[in-house]
């Protein structure tokens, strides 16, 4: 960490599928853990439409970065980005202080309306993390868990895509979801630290 370098603190977390009373306790969290950012790793709406998802973190005047799973449509959550003026990570970059954030959503082999290919990830990795050559730190955020990850002890092969990404663009962190079981679950791909930061959210310090 350099001289100018000042800690970051967020909240990530994942799958939660369209319950706006778990997203108004997270947001509360936010709140009285004074986080810099809220991260949501994807499967936001769930299988009903339901108000409240991402409002009680803006309420709150926390910035909130978004991407989509496997059970949301694209178009919905660049629709939620639009109203709520969030970021939607899939396929793009941003800054927050000095640290970089890029990512991609969906998932591969996955029911839902949010399903891609091994390419289209890697794809999309490649794409957003192109605007952050040269930032010393970076975060990456996807939906789907990486191939050979911890998270693969549910039966669910992980993403080789992710996998090559992590190994091609080595972020200091990836975040992810998906895997339900595997929330708070930890482990180093080789300089990357890996967190499935499940349901239930995850604050992490950079």
């Amino acid at each position: 960490m350099t001289k100018q370098s000042k800690k970051m603190k967020i909240l990530a977390v994942s799958d939660i599928h369209g319950d706006s009373k778990k997203v108004e306790k997270l947001a509360k969290r936010a709140d009285d853990e004074d986080v810099d950012l809220v991260v949501l790793c994807g499967d936001i709406t769930g299988w009903v439409e339901t108000k409240n998802i991402i409002k009680p973190f803006k309420d709150r005047d926390k910035r909130v970065l978004i991407l989509p799973g496997n059970w949301d449509s694209f178009a919905t959550v660049d629709f939620l980005a639009s109203v709520y003026g969030v970021r939607n990570l899939h396929g793009y970059s941003v800054m927050c202080g000095d640290v970089g954030f890029f990512g991609a959503g969906g998932a591969v082999d996955a029911p839902g309306l949010g399903r891609v290919t091994e390419r289209q990830l890697f794809d999309s990795l490649a794409r957003a993390h192109k605007d952050l050559e040269g930032i010393e730190r970076k975060i990456m955020v996807t939906h789907m868990h990486p191939a050979g990850s911890k998270s693969e002890f549910s039966g669910f092969v992980g993403s080789k895509g992710i996998r090559k990404a992590i190994e091609k663009f080595k972020p200091d962190i990836l975040l992810h979801g998906h895997i339900h079981e595997g929330g708070d679950m930890e482990e180093t791909i080789g300089k990357t630290r890996v967190i499935n930061v499940g349901r239930e959210g995850k604050i992490i310090e950079i």
